[in-house]
């Protein structure tokens, strides 16, 4: 059996993440336009574009290249259709980041958006020495509840083998993990969702 994400439609995936009790799609537009502006840098890259949400807030007077990176084929062609309007800048990479991280570019800034916990901290390691980035931006989901980690809605069953891939995760141990792969914090922030759980953005500089 394939990698669930390469199973699930990216209709489904945004209905369900754009949903009032979820809110999260919103969310992460606001957040990615405030990572595209944060740093000094030209090039940036994107790991699990999906269907490219946050990609309207890439400057093309700032950035010369901007690597979304997926392992879904369908979301790589949709985010192509949306954003004709990067096309010289923008470069779609399907790339299975557990198995084939070693084809992974070099990029000023890292963007991982709930990504890490489908890859694992491990795997995240590999790809930070690989992409070798001056700056680090992260977004974790945090439960502030006790209930399921995928929220409920009437897409749930979409994301039934998740539970395959998924891993907890924890600010601290993410920010041990970077640490160690010598990079430095230097911001934290978070913002509650509509159904007990919260986006903690976590950004790191090499150095």
């Amino acid at each position: 059996m394939g990698n669930p994400w390469e199973e699930i439609s990216l209709d489904d995936y945004e209905k369900h993440m754009s949903l009032d009790s979820v809110k999260q799609l919103q969310a992460m537009n606001s957040i990615m336009k405030a990572q595209f502006e944060a740093y000094p840098v030209n090039t940036a890259m994107v790991l699990g574009v999906a269907g490219g949400n946050g990609l309207e807030h890439v400057s093309r007077e700032k950035y010369k290249t901007v690597y979304g990176v997926d392992i879904n084929g369908e979301y790589l062609r949709k985010v192509s259709e949306r954003y004709t309007n990067l096309a010289d800048i923008l470069k779609c990479l399907k790339i299975d980041l557990i198995k084939e991280y070693e084809q992974l570019p070099n990029a000023q800034l890292l963007i991982a958006n709930l990504l890490i916990e489908y890859i694992g901290y491990n795997t995240f390691r590999k790809v930070i020495h690989k992409v070798d980035s001056q700056f680090v931006s992260c977004v974790i989901q945090i439960n502030t509840d006790d209930k399921q980690w995928v929220s409920d809605s009437p897409y749930l069953h979409a994301f039934d083998r998740l539970d395959e891939v998924h891993h907890q995760m924890e600010e601290d141990s993410l920010s041990t993990l970077m640490t160690e792969a010598g990079y430095k914090e230097v911001l934290r922030t978070r913002e509650p969702l509509p159904n007990g759980k919260a986006l903690v953005r976590i950004d790191f500089k090499k150095g």
